[in-house]
């Protein structure tokens, strides 16, 4: 700092004329010292002073230029604006969660639809085998006992019998297979969710209102109903 203001002091005009005094006399040198003495004194005093508010105004702290007043009308606009973006917000959110909650419901329905269709998919095929069976079982029901009991005499008639029982035992497992299962009502209380009556007629010993007779039998597949038993029922002779 000392060789900066010595330096400053050599470019002066002043120092350029006390060096042309100090040429001339001892005297003038003498005078010229001191002048110089006395400048890089001062000199010296005025750097420790811009020093000193050098570092006064690097610790003072900045002003934050960026706080602002906001009138009273303007903060409450401001209120209302947020008030009602807010509003909003809940609106769109309310939608967004009816949107999945319907769209949450459309898949389930879908879901159910294409398992009810894969469960009944041979609904209709396995209805129409139905018919075959019942002429297989009526085909057994009228075969006379007494022949089949003769093994041997009626070889071809057993033969036949036990061919068509077989086949009917078949086709039965293989609907089984396939979710349809036969039921049969005789003797049970006339349900007309999975019977049909053909017909009613006063059995004695018959509690009225049951099964007594089982023309076709019914069946079912997944749990709903293929087709219903076609049945006789006892009718109460005193006709309630």
């Amino acid at each position: 700092m000392i060789r900066s203001a010595f330096a400053n002091i050599y470019r002066t005009p002043s120092f350029v004329a006390g060096a042309r005094l100090a040429s001339r006399g001892s005297g003038n040198r003498a005078a010229y010292s001191a002048f110089i003495a006395r400048r890089a004194y001062t000199d010296k005093a005025d750097d420790k002073t811009a020093d000193k508010k050098a570092e006064e105004t690097k610790d003072k702290p900045k002003e934050d230029s960026s706080k602002a007043t906001v009138s009273a009308e303007e903060f409450e606009k401001l209120k209302k604006t947020v008030a009602e973006k807010d509003a909003k917000i809940k609106e769109l959110k309310d939608a967004y969660l009816r949107s999945l909650a319907e769209a949450e419901n459309i898949r389930t329905r879908s879901k159910t639809e294409i398992d009810n269709n894969k469960l009944f998919a041979i609904q209709k095929f396995a209805k129409d085998l139905l018919d075959t069976v019942d002429i297989l079982e009526l085909a057994i029901k009228h075969v006379p006992q007494e022949p089949l009991a003769d093994k041997v005499a009626n070889k071809p008639l057993v033969d036949l019998h036990e061919g068509v029982e077989m086949t009917k035992s078949n086709l039965l497992r293989t609907l089984e297979r396939h979710g349809v299962e036969s039921f049969d009502p005789i003797d049970k209380p006339y349900d007309p969710n999975t019977s049909h009556a053909l017909y009613q007629a006063p059995i004695a010993g018959k509690t009225p209102g049951t099964v007594f007779a089982v023309e076709k039998r019914g069946y079912i597949i997944k749990g709903r109903v293929l087709r219903p038993a076609q049945v006789g029922v006892v009718l109460d002779p005193s006709g309630n």
